[in-house]
């Protein structure tokens, strides 16, 4: 994608959501950390529901290993790989506690050492909590970068390497809150939903979603799915459009 075209795809992108936010549910820096450790192959949703009555009684690494991983699993047992996450947490707990006076470090390197934390997790917490410009790579902006062409890249750490080149220094903060939800709610995997979407004219996405609507309101063909368009466009036009 050429600079111009990137800063365009960021200038709407917070034009559409100026203050982006993640959907994780948090207290504090700790209770982020946990909620990113959870969210691993699980989703938002799926993590706030759990972990809403969890951090009512456990918002510390101390309440949490007061609680103990048994009475945690509880907790956290309707989220994928539960049993591995929960004693995960109780163990960062209580590295926490041992050597960093129970608060989450600051650093990328050291939040790597805990256990169950990787790099995406890191990122994630120094973003959020820390405001760091850091670029969290996850299953949608992998999708995001790859499908527009904006950061294309085989792995997520070839993909965050590009993003730290291309994304303009004043929207870093933020990129990736933006390609995160477009990820999510609008460049799914399975369909894009294209027609709606504010980067259409910009992405390098060869396979775009059929049916698009013109200035005339008349749903047009698309070359990347021309049979489904035109049984769309007779559907329109015997309801009179």
């Amino acid at each position: 994608m050429k600079p111009a075209d990137v800063v365009e795809f960021f200038d709407r992108l917070a034009a559409a959501n100026p203050d982006p936010r993640g959907e994780l549910q948090f207290i504090n820096a700790y209770t982020l950390l946990v909620a990113v450790v959870l969210s691993a192959q699980a989703t938002d949703a799926s993590v706030n529901r759990a972990t809403e009555p969890l951090f009512k009684i456990a918002d510390t690494p101390t309440k949490m290993l007061k609680l103990g991983e048994k009475k945690l699993k509880e907790y956290v047992r309707t989220i994928g790989l539960y049993n591995t996450k929960a004693k995960n947490i109780i163990r960062l707990s209580q590295i926490l506690i041992d050597q960093y006076g129970s608060e989450v470090p600051a650093d990328r390197d050291i939040l790597q050492t805990l256990p169950g934390v990787g790099r995406k997790t890191a990122n994630v917490v120094l973003n959020i909590v820390f405001r760091h410009p850091t670029m969290a790579v996850d299953t949608h902006i992998f999708r995001v970068c790859n499908r527009t062409g904006l950061a294309p890249g085989s792995t997520p750490d070839k993909v965050e390497q590009k993003l730290e080149k291309v994304v303009p220094e004043d929207r870093k903060l933020n990129a990736h809150h933006w390609l995160i939800l477009h990820g999510r709610y609008i460049c799914k995997a399975r369909k894009p939903d294209c027609p709606v979407c504010i980067l259409r004219d910009l992405c390098r996405y060869k396979a775009k979603t059929m049916a698009e609507v013109d200035d005339a309101n008349m749903v047009t063909p698309s070359p990347a799915r021309p049979r489904q368009a035109r049984t769309a466009l007779r559907r329109a036009r015997r309801r009179g459009k």
